[in-house]
This record gives C-alpha cells, structure tokens and sequence, in this order.
C-alpha cells in the first residue's frame, strides 16, 4: 500500500472514534501546553530586556556601587550598602589612568521621581534626571534628535542646561519647539538645550521620560551626599574589550584601595553579561518546565499505548481479513504507528496554539513584547513525534504479528 492510503486509513480510523481520540490527545495536548506556555512567557520577557538593555553602547560596560542583579536574600542589600560610594573625584582619576586603554569614559548619577515645570504645564513626579558627564552620551548611546549635547565645558562650569527626552517634550511642549526654553527641575531653571532620540522600551514602559544634565549641576541642585556615581567605559574595540575590563578593575582596586585577596567593593556589568545573568536565572524555570512537560508526556504516551492495545483488540478481525487479502507485517505496523503519532500531532497543534496564545495573553500583562518561540515549538513537534513512535511501537508491532486465521475466528 503507499504511504498516503496508509495514512487515509489512520485517519478513518481515528474519526470514528472521536471520543477516544480526544481523551487520549488530552495528556499530549496538557504537556505541550505547558512547555509552550512557559517558554513563550520567558521569551517575551528576555526580548524585553535584551531590547531594553541596549543603551549601554558596543564594546561598553559599567562599573557601579551595586550589582545589576541583586542575589542572595534580604542580607545581600546591606553588604552592597556598606561599599563607600563612588565619588567624582574617584571617577576623574579613574578617566585619566585609563586614557591610554579606553575610547570613552564617562559617568552618571540618577534621582528619581522628579516633577519638572513649564510656564502652567508640569508633569508627573516620575521623571528621571541624569547627571553625566560628556563621554557617557557616548558610552550610553544616548543621540541627540534636536539641538547639542551636553560638553566638557557644561560640566566644567556647571552649566544650567540640559538635554530632554521625548515624553517630557510631549507632556511640557505639546505646540512648541523646546530647545531654548526654560523648564523648572526641582525648582532650579534650567535652560533646554537639545531632544534625545527615542529609546527602546523595557517591558512596554517608556524610558523616554528623562533629563540629561551636567553632573556638577546635578550635585549642585540635590547635593553629593549618598550619591554614588555610575563609570561607563567603552573600549577601543572588540578584540581589546576583556583587556580593558581587566585594566579598569585594576585601576578601581587601586583607586578604591581593595586589599589583595579581597573581593571587589565595586560591580561590573555589560549588555551580554547582564543577559547571561537573566538567562542563568531562567535556564532552572525552562528546566522544571521541561520535566514537567516530560512527565506529563509519558504520562499521555502510556495512555496512548493503552488505547492503541484496545484498538488493536478491537480491530483483530479487521487485521485478520487485510491480512488474509494480501496485507503485508510492515503495512500493518506502519498502519497503527501513523495513528499513534497523528495522534500525538494533533494533540501537539492544539497544545503549541494554546501555549503560544494563553503566554502571550499573559506576557502582556507585564507590557511584553509578543513573541513565538520558534525553537521550542520545533522541540514540541519533536517530543510529539517521539512520544507516538515510542508509545506507539509495541502495539503496532503486536498487531502486525497477528496471526491471520486466529485473527479471523476472533468474535
């Protein structure tokens, strides 16, 4: 018989007992389901990220107070928060030593929740307002779409100008063009001397609603106490980029007196590093996910070799009178092994469609990114197909070795 009337008769067969079909895809379609389901999640958050991570610029990291990633329980802040803060003094020596070995340095200092005012209009308190120095435009990617950027002079002389994101260019000049303008950050005028470029989203929320501002005239208007600074360093090139960060932890040991044999009292990071820390943290939810899926499929391949064992029984006189009329062993193994994995295949669309659809649904609900985990739903397809071949050999194997004249005398 050829492959497509082998397949006709699976079909038929698995049609006429619709009710059996579908309990049985049932354990197949909850363990696929549940892989999916998780993997689609964990992929639109790590697109997320890595979308939202991707301000530092190439070949950059960051040196910094605390770790990216806070591990280790509620005890872990209190030792981040013994490490003396990272001063501007500390940064300046820090940018001359490594004047030889890097492309850009620069440095940064954030403060939250700020109200900023124009003339009537006045945004939220949750603007945040950078204090940098010139190279960190670079290091961070930041452009700017209209106007300058901030200068050495700016931070030199502690200049009131500043530079402003897109949602407070929307929320404070709605008719007009900023760049020029006087705007009120905490009080303090400062005067709009450029627009930045739109910035990637992170988990569906803007990080557009930010100002720019020379890291002396921020100091100046919130003071210098309990403020750490933030050193972003880009290397000449890729093939230097590990030296440099060998050379720049060097330095901040020696800046920041570390004894030999002690830990850093300082954090490195970059966009790839921080990655591997979010995948390191998944890879354990992607495995309990995958035993789980695997569990539950041989659970549903177990039930599925039972009922392709009744089915078998069932169909003995059937087998018997294909057997008598010329049937080969290997068109009937072929037979009862096709239903089995079409079993599994169907049970597997259903599971990949729900598990695709019912994380994304979910996935949205933290402002994700949509996304369809290609690879995992290749290994679903996989898991389908091996499940059905594995469950589904020895019953098409004993239905194929029936004898055709016990066959045909079985009631």
């Amino acid at each position: 018989m050829r492959i497509g009337e082998i397949v006709s008769i699976s079909m038929q067969s698995i049609r006429g007992n619709k009710l059996r079909t579908m309990l049985t895809m049932l354990g197949i379609v909850v363990g696929i389901f549940s892989i999916i389901v998780i993997m689609t999640i964990i992929t639109m958050l790590q697109d997320s990220i890595e979308n939202g991570l991707s301000q530092l610029g190439q070949d950059t990291f960051q040196i910094q107070k605390f770790p990216a990633i806070m591990t280790g329980g509620p005890g872990a802040r209190l030792k981040y928060m013994n490490r003396p803060d990272i001063t501007l003094d500390q940064f300046n020596r820090f940018r001359s030593m490594m004047a030889p070995h890097a492309k850009y340095v620069g440095a940064e200092s954030w403060e939250q929740g700020i109200v900023v005012k124009f003339r009537k209009q006045e945004t939220n308190p949750n603007i945040a307002v950078a204090g940098i120095t010139a190279d960190a435009m670079k290091t961070n990617n930041w452009n700017v779409a209209e106007g300058r950027d901030i200068r050495d002079l700016d931070v030199q002389y502690s200049n009131d100008v500043c530079d402003i994101g897109v949602d407070v260019v929307t929320k404070l000049f709605p008719n007009i063009n900023p760049v020029g303008n006087t705007i009120l950050v905490n009080g303090y005028p400062i005067r709009v001397i450029g627009v930045l470029e739109k910035s990637p989203a992170l988990f569906g929320q803007s990080r557009d609603n930010r100002i720019i501002m020379p890291i002396t005239l921020l100091q100046e208007i919130f003071g210098k106490l309990h403020r750490s600074l933030n050193i972003t360093v880009m290397a000449p090139s890729k093939q230097s980029y590990e030296s440099t960060i060998e050379t720049a932890i060097g330095y901040m040991r020696t800046i920041r007196k570390d004894s030999p044999g002690e830990d850093n009292n300082f954090d490195i990071f970059s966009n790839e590093s921080l990655i591997a820390q979010i995948n390191g943290i998944t890879g354990g939810v992607k495995i309990g996910a995958m035993v789980v899926s695997i569990i539950a499929l041989i659970a549903a391949g177990v039930g599925i070799m039972n009922i392709m064992l009744v089915s078998v029984t069932e169909r003995t006189r059937e087998i018997g009178i294909r057997k008598a009329i010329g049937a080969r062993k290997m068109t009937i193994l072929s037979q009862f092994l096709i239903e089995a994995i079409t079993l599994c295949l169907i049970g597997g669309v259903i599971g990949i469609a729900l598990g695709v659809g019912v994380g994304n649904l979910a996935g949205s609900a933290l402002n994700a990114q949509m996304a369809i985990p290609i690879d995992w739903i290749i290994i679903g397809f996989t898991l389908c197909i091996l499940v059905g071949i594995i469950f589904g050999t020895y019953p098409a194997y004993k239905a194929s070795n029936l004898d055709p004249i016990e066959a045909l005398r079985y009631e």
